[in-house]
């Protein structure tokens, strides 16, 4: 019974969700329905993500995660280009970088931190995933500073972005080759240079090929019920009275997000502290130096380029994010208060925005 439990219901709720959708159920059904759907959507992820993971090493399994998790917040993101919703794609990508940076982290420390005393991984990586987050910091400032000092126009400002964006795109490209290919010994997880069984390791249920088939099922389900579920967030913005930026910053990049939060909080209880950071941070990269870029271009190619100029309020965030998780992962180690820690600055935030 309890084998068959979760697939039923992750089938019955995703189901119901598309039968709340295309039959134009009442707003408030749909929008429970969806996030209940995003629930069990995530938590399929994350296994299969576990799965692959287990063949493929952390590092890449970490990788793939943030990747898969991405896409639907990709896709979402590319609805909005096409309506002309640029605002609302620049909060859902300052979200999306915070969000991973003090979420999904955070709440990855702070679970694993509960079970496990202090949690160890690659003080190396640490150090280069957030000095290339500064570096993404930096190519978001400084066309928001010419543009808001009136250095350069507008029309030199989408020059600026498509130019910003083509480099963070090489630079993201470069990362992996350096991470995955060159230096991947040298970035690789510490309990795997130890070559030692993890606690309460166990073999995977799922065979490779059988992993990457739910990867991808699962990836594909997420990205449908997420468009669903941001078809009738405007419904709520105007009923509740929510800012596009509110809206756009936490509740679209929650729900993009929910495939991360699953796999990363999940591996960090089963002391793959290396993994969750992995992808926290790795998708916070991902979304600062590749889709964030790849909109850009996108935007152009339908014939209106959305700059990479964000707000201030944006801007403070993003590196108020990033600051704080640099100087929490720095030393390789963590413990539950530091998870704790990053809560604490996420809340703030999301105070702040909600009151804008």
């Amino acid at each position: 019974m309890k084998k068959w439990l979760s697939p039923s219901l992750l089938v019955a709720t995703f189901a119901l969700s598309a039968v709340a959708h295309y039959a134009h159920w009442n707003a408030i059904a749909q929008f429970v329905i969806c996030a209940i759907s995003v629930v069990f959507v995530a938590g399929f992820l994350g296994r299969a993500t576990e799965s692959v993971a287990h063949y493929a090493g952390q590092r890449l399994g970490g990788f793939l995660n943030a990747t898969f998790g991405n896409a639907a917040e990709l896709i979402i993101a590319i609805f909005l280009v096409k309506e002309g919703l640029y605002d609302m794609v620049k909060a859902s990508l300052t979200g999306s970088i915070i969000g991973n940076l003090l979420l999904v982290l955070g709440a990855s420390l702070f679970a694993g931190g509960l079970k496990y005393k202090v949690q160890n991984f690659n003080v190396s990586l640490a150090g280069l995933s957030g000095s290339l987050m500064i570096v993404a910091v930096i190519a978001l400032f400084v066309p928001a500073v010419f543009l808001n000092t009136h250095v350069i126009t507008e029309s030199e400002s989408d020059t600026l972005s498509l130019i910003v964006a083509g480099t963070l795109i090489v630079a993201y490209i470069a990362w992996l080759i350096f991470s995955m290919i060159t230096h991947k010994d040298y970035l690789s997880d510490v309990t795997e240079q130890k070559d030692e069984e993890l606690p309460h390791e166990h073999a995977p249920v799922w065979s490779r090929n059988k992993s990457i088939t739910y990867l991808v099922i699962a990836t594909v389900m997420v990205a449908f019920v997420s468009e669903w579920l941001v078809g009738i967030l405007e419904v709520f913005t105007t009923q509740f009275g929510l800012s596009e930026l509110f809206v756009g910053a936490f509740l679209v990049a929650i729900i993009g997000n929910a495939a991360e939060h699953s796999a990363a909080i999940l591996l960090a209880m089963k002391n793959k502290i290396g993994a969750s950071v992995e992808i926290a941070v790795g998708s916070s990269l991902q979304i600062a130096l590749f889709v964030a870029p790849v909109l850009i271009f996108i935007s152009y190619f339908m014939g209106n380029t959305m700059n990479i100029v964000f707000t201030t309020i944006e801007l403070v965030a993003i590196a108020v994010a990033v600051f704080i998780a640099k100087s929490i992962t720095q030393d390789g180690s963590t413990n539950w208060y530091e998870g704790l820690m990053l809560l604490v600055v996420y809340v703030l935030l999301g105070v702040s925005f909600f009151l804008v």
